[in-house]
């Protein structure tokens, strides 16, 4: 694994983006991390690589300012999002779940081309969607397919299974278990994603390219994520 290279978390005050921070911050493969986002993270709460720790205060409304490509991330982590009730209408999930999300990654794009750069999603599960509600399934793929189109060297695509905010396995019995996810657990297999890359991922990580040129991505569900962690050394 190469060491040196920054990344770069949007969302990282979310239920998973606040574990994905942590792992960024202790994993040796990043001597610099930014965290961009309408909240910061309190120092107090960091432990552990506060040295390599860039934090910016942002409007998601005025993203044009927040000067999100000057720092020529290695790695772009989104993990921002909302919930339909949360957000209050339909209009406003859509601009934090897709526009939002978007407009960040299309900020934080570079413009050099010796300096490969890879962007990393937390999608909405399938699993997740009832078929008389499809639209927040509807709404990640069209910002699935919107960031594969932003001309980023790799897009991985993370989509994982029932998410908890509790560690440990799930006693809602073997079938529920196989999908559930803590948020800490996934946020290490988001991290590792990310330092591997497309062309690292093990075949037990079960990587799968979609989408059509120029809009190609590689997804990852939670089979596969269950699999990275599986196959991780760390």
């Amino acid at each position: 694994m190469s060491s040196g290279k920054s990344a770069l978390i949007i969302g990282a005050t979310g239920a998973t983006g606040k574990h994905l921070l942590q792992e960024l911050l202790q994993s040796s493969a990043f001597t610099r991390v930014g965290e961009y986002g309408r909240r910061v993270t309190s120092q107090e709460s960091i432990n552990v690589g506060k040295d390599k720790l860039e934090q910016k205060t942002i409007d998601f409304e005025k993203l044009e300012e927040a000067g999100l490509k000057e720092g020529k991330w290695d790695v772009v982590y989104i993990t921002l999002g909302t919930t339909r009730a949360a957000a209050g209408s339909a209009a406003a999930f859509e601009k934090i779940d897709k526009d939002y999300v978007l407009n960040a990654a299309r900020l934080a794009k570079h413009d050099d081309s010796s300096k490969p750069q890879r962007v990393v999603y937390l999608s909405v599960s399938p699993i997740l969607v009832s078929p008389v509600k499809p639209y927040p399934h509807i709404l990640s793929t069209l910002t699935e397919v919107g960031l594969a189109a932003l001309g980023y060297d790799e897009t991985i695509i993370v989509r994982p299974g029932l998410i908890t905010e509790r560690g440990g396995e799930s006693r809602l019995g073997e079938t529920i278990a196989g999908y559930l996810f803590s948020t800490s657990l996934l946020a290490k297999a988001i991290r590792i994603s990310g330092e591997l890359g497309v062309k690292g991922l093990p075949a037990a990580a079960q990587p799968k390219e979609e989408g059509q040129p120029p809009s190609v991505f590689t997804s990852i569900n939670h089979l596969g994520l269950r699999g990275l962690l599986r196959e991780s050394k760390d």
